[in-house]
């Protein structure tokens, strides 16, 4: 429990210290609120593809909602992370229970190594991009509290990339 309060507390200064880089790098309009808020993510069709901006939070992270299996899941984007992970939570809203023996494979995240469950999603629905046989990791509730979009996903469209206060996908 100590290395998992450690863990929070170091991505916690992460986020912050990359939000106050962010927007060191980015100018910020004069028409910005004072006060961040969370703003829905928002689905730009353009004419080479679909596209969807995604706003940071009030912590400086970017947070956005998708759907697994038709069911709703919230994902925090995570480019240092190489798949999808899921907490048992979310993945048994769409109908994956591992047993302790599916938990065989070893994961490095930043509070050390962790047992983990491999799967296959069919499809990732966030906005309007699909995208389809992502690869993914199941971690115990308590190792995992938010859900994260890695590159097993990312890296299946035709960009991404940080751009004006924004996460930028586009496929």
């Amino acid at each position: 429990m100590r290395n998992l309060m450690i863990l929070a507390a170091v991505l916690a200064g992460l986020g912050t210290y990359m939000a106050q880089m962010a927007d060191k790098m980015s100018p910020v309009p004069a028409t910005a609120s004072a006060s961040p808020q969370k703003a829905p993510a928002q689905t730009v069709a353009q004419a080479s593809g679909r596209s969807l901006d995604i706003p940071r939070d009030a912590r400086g992270h970017f947070q956005t909602d998708g759907r697994i299996e038709g069911q709703r899941v919230n994902f925090m984007i995570d480019t240092g992370a190489s798949l999808v992970a899921l907490n048992e939570k979310s993945a048994a809203r769409f109908g994956f229970r591992p047993s302790r023996s599916d938990y065989n494979s070893t994961v490095t995240t930043a509070n050390g190594t962790i047992k983990a469950a491999r799967t296959r999603l069919a499809m990732i629905e966030l906005g309007g991009l699909v995208v389809r046989d992502v690869d993914a990791v199941v971690l115990p509730d308590e190792a995992l509290s938010e859900n994260l979009l890695g590159l097993s996903f990312l890296s299946k469209l035709k960009r991404f990339e940080y751009a004006n206060g924004k996460m930028v996908l586009e496929q």
